[in-house]
């Protein structure tokens, strides 16, 4: 019921839930679409989409699962081929493909010796990516 509240509001609830938890630790479920919202918070995530369940991991191991590359189209298919691609959008003359990995130094060197960009991708933009796949790819385990 908190998704009601406008966002001050919401801040305050999440302060004050977390000053609860640390006098009364118990585990507290938070199901919610605002996910970069909460992140902070979260310390489990169970994921479901459509009544199965398609991730259940601690959000710090979650945390840095994927990346994003962003360059000419040619050049971030080449960087991205073998490579677990969750999504891939194009805009302008450019391409910014998802990526399923952690994005390492060896990956951050190899793109940036192609000119290609890297950026994290937030809990809510992976949760999106992974469950607005066809059924094929959400049958793939992320753990």
């Amino acid at each position: 019921p908190y998704l009601g509240l406008d966002a001050v509001a919401r801040g305050i609830f999440y302060d004050r839930l977390l000053e609860d938890y640390a006098e009364h630790p118990r585990t507290i479920i938070l199901s919610t679409h605002l996910i970069d919202e909460v992140s902070r918070l979260l310390e489990h995530i169970l994921v479901l989409d459509e009544g199965r369940l398609i991730l259940d991991e601690e959000a710090d191991a979650l945390r840095g699962r994927a990346f994003t590359v962003v360059g000419p189209a040619a050049t971030v298919d080449a960087y991205t081929t073998g490579k677990d691609v969750l999504a891939r959008a194009p805009f302008g003359g450019l391409v910014s493909a998802t990526v399923m990995g952690q994005g390492d130094a060896r990956e951050r060197q190899q793109a940036e010796a192609l000119g290609l960009e890297l950026a994290p991708v937030s809990l809510q933009q992976l949760i999106v990516h992974l469950t607005s796949e066809p059924p094929a790819r959400k049958a793939v385990e992320v753990s």
